[in-house]
């Protein structure tokens, strides 16, 4: 049987609303759910993505996490299974929905900084897309759904493309190709998150400078590098071979955090350290502190081909043998593609970031102050935390090896 094709695509988000004491407790008890789920599948997707990634990097685990979500609640049987395993899914399905719900809107109602999450389902006219999977679609994961003819592929392109553009401020362009689809694909599922924070202390370009980084051992180039002074989060980490500093954006929602390797060549073995502990523990290590901060201005574009890293992670029926009838009725549904497209920008305001994920289914002294100058390849990540040092939230991650 021919067998017809289905996309995907992401981006990121959170939420949290409180109406009945015993409702709130209900809707927090989802919420956590969903983030332990989040935590726990960021880690060893960001390992595989690096294996197969080399140079800079930024991914967003969350845009994938939520787009390959919405995919697993239309799926059945092994394939499901698989899902579940992969992306840590809670096992209760109506407190998962509930908590992807909270999820969206606890990130769309972030104060003081611009982070927005938008999901939409593109679908062929002649795909008889289940009432139920668009309910849920539409009620949990707030996605919106569009009718497109993906046998014009161009015009089928462009028409998400444009959506993927209008959610992340024309950040991520072309995320679909129009080589991607035809006549036999049936759905495209698409996940936005679009990030603009400002530093709650903004670096003073006045302080910029060319200074050296160690790109490695042998060699070294004079980057832009910004400096301030201020009371920072910063921590060593012994078990790591390394240290941390924690820059808040504006209102304390939002933090990047820099582990900075103490080898020049030491970010492959911190990388790898990282995944037998959480940021929850990391950012228990640290103290508030007077800090000397030298961070290397950066930008960060990549697009990444999620296929092969996500059948390493164990999600093979998606892409082969599926099974994806809570989707639709009488259609032999696969994943062709998933794809990531993601930006970063660091400067002396503070940073701006997007991702889009898609699944294609067819048929940086003085001697009182502590220096942390950031002179060598790095890991990084924008989190964000719903109360102190707990339920810890990653948005974006990466490293800098050559700003």
């Amino acid at each position: 049987m021919q067998r017809l094709q289905f996309v995907i695509r992401s981006f990121w988000l959170v939420a949290l609303a409180l109406i009945t004491m015993s409702e709130a407790e209900k809707n927090v008890e989802a919420l956590r759910s969903v983030l332990e789920s989040a935590n726990q599948f960021s880690s060893p997707f960001f390992q595989t993505v690096v294996k197969h990634n080399p140079g800079n990097l930024i991914t967003s685990p969350l845009s994938v996490g939520v787009v390959l979500a919405m995919a697993a609640y239309g799926a059945r049987g092994n394939t499901k299974a698989q899902f579940r395993n992969v992306l840590h899914l809670p096992t209760s399905e109506s407190l998962a929905t509930s908590g992807y719900q909270s999820l969206i809107d606890n990130l769309n109602n972030v104060k003081d900084n611009k982070l927005a999450v938008a999901n939409k389902i593109f679908v062929a006219a002649s795909l008889n897309l289940k009432p139920s999977y668009k309910n849920l679609t539409e009620v949990y994961f707030r996605s919106a759904s569009q009718l497109v003819n993906f046998a014009q592929n161009k015009e089928a392109a462009n028409i998400i493309n444009s959506w993927v553009e209008q959610n992340t401020n024309n950040l991520i362009k072309e995320l679909i190709s129009a080589e991607m689809l035809d006549d036999m694909t049936r759905l495209v599922l698409v996940n936005a998150i679009y990030f603009k924070g400002q530093w709650k202390d903004k670096f003073d370009p006045k302080s910029t400078s060319d200074m050296p980084f160690h790109t490695s051992k042998s060699e070294v180039k004079n980057v832009s590098t910004m400096y301030r002074q201020g009371k920072y989060k910063y921590g060593e980490l012994p078990d790591l071979n390394a240290k941390f500093v924690v820059i808040p954006y504006k209102g304390d929602e939002l933090s990047m955090i820099i582990i900075l390797p103490n080898e020049i060549d030491g970010l492959p073995d911190v990388e790898k350290k990282l995944q037998s502990t959480n940021l929850t523990n990391i950012l228990s290590q640290g103290y508030k502190e007077e800090v000397e901060l030298w961070l290397p201005k950066f930008k960060v574009e990549s697009m990444l081909k999620l296929n092969d890293v996500l059948k390493e992670m164990g999600l093979t029926d998606a892409f082969s043998n599926a099974d994806f009838s809570e989707i639709a009725d009488g259609e032999n549904l696969y994943i062709s593609d998933v794809i990531q497209k993601a930006y970063i920008e660091v400067n002396e305001e503070g940073s701006e970031a997007a991702a889009a994920t898609g699944v294609v289914l067819m048929y940086y002294s003085y001697p009182s102050w502590t220096p942390m100058k950031i002179d060598r390849p790095f890991y990084y990540a924008i989190y964000k935390s719903q109360t102190e040092n707990q339920d810890i939230l990653m948005l974006f991650s990466g490293h800098v090896k050559n700003p």
